[in-house]
């Protein structure tokens, strides 16, 4: 069985593209068959896998406008290879073009669910990475998805903001996809050492824990995590002797133990 899972937060800089690119990255380390959607009109994720955004022909985009026109045989379209063991859908800013057609298109928090009901079947896990806010087109990544990431850096602002997505998470669940549920609240950026990260963590813990996992790893703050994105290369493979690399090797167990 497939498991989709979003990586969102309608806040930016939490980690959130980084996650994206090194579980799914984990996951295939593990053996499991994945599929990586870029789903941030910014094509964070595209980038971030070594690939120019600006210079793909085929992305996202243009499966949401293929699905919309009802084209055949776009199961495989634009899929890319990574050296890494993983496949991936690319973005560019072609999708926030797009994101503003949806308005009038009846289904059109529907669309990339019938898309990934075509291709699910050929991977383990399908990671998707939201862009940093709650339009339509990220949306449809939850009405597609089986459990929503939530990483989060360990300041104020960000954690505080965490309500609103909850409330939407559980309003496509009500509306549009009752199998939709919260993998867990994943904390990034974190620097152990410091009181202020201490506190931040404790009111995280006492404002949602009670109804919202809190995964036991957490992501230090690194800038190794930061130069591999501008590699191409996953954490695992700029510097896998690095703690990053540790915790996204034990995070990928954390959640590849969901799916056996």
């Amino acid at each position: 069985m497939s498991k989709i899972i979003a990586i969102a937060n309608q806040k930016g800089g939490v980690g959130k593209t980084t996650t994206a690119a090194n579980l799914g990255i984990g996951l295939a380390n593990l053996g499991n068959k994945v599929l990586l959607i870029d789903g941030d009109p910014q094509g964070s994720l595209t980038a971030a896998l070594g690939f120019d955004p600006d210079a793909q022909s085929y992305t996202l985009a243009n499966i949401f406008a293929d699905v919309i026109n009802e084209q055949n045989d776009i199961k495989n379209k634009g899929i890319i290879h990574h050296a890494e063991g993983v496949d991936l859908i690319p973005s560019n800013l072609k999708l926030s073009s797009l994101e503003l057609q949806l308005v009038s298109i009846m289904g059109r928090e529907l669309i990339l669910r019938q898309y990934i009901e075509t291709v699910k079947s050929d991977y383990d896990y399908i990671i998707i990475d939201c862009q940093p806010s709650l339009g339509m087109v990220t949306v449809n990544v939850l009405s597609s998805a089986d459990t929503v990431l939530i990483p989060v850096q360990t300041s104020y602002l960000p954690v505080i903001g965490l309500q609103e997505l909850i409330k939407t998470i559980g309003n496509v669940k009500r509306q549009l996809n009752p199998k939709l549920e919260i993998e867990g609240i994943l904390i990034t950026m974190l620097n152990k050492r410091t009181n202020y990260a201490k506190e931040i963590m404790e009111l995280l813990k006492n404002s949602y824990g009670a109804q919202v996992k809190i995964f036991e790893t957490t992501i230090p703050r690194s800038v190794k995590a930061e130069e591999s994105s501008t590699t191409g290369e996953s954490i695992f493979k700029y510097d896998k002797r690095s703690k990053v690399a540790e915790a996204y090797g034990a995070l990928a167990q954390e959640i590849g133990g969901t799916n056996v």
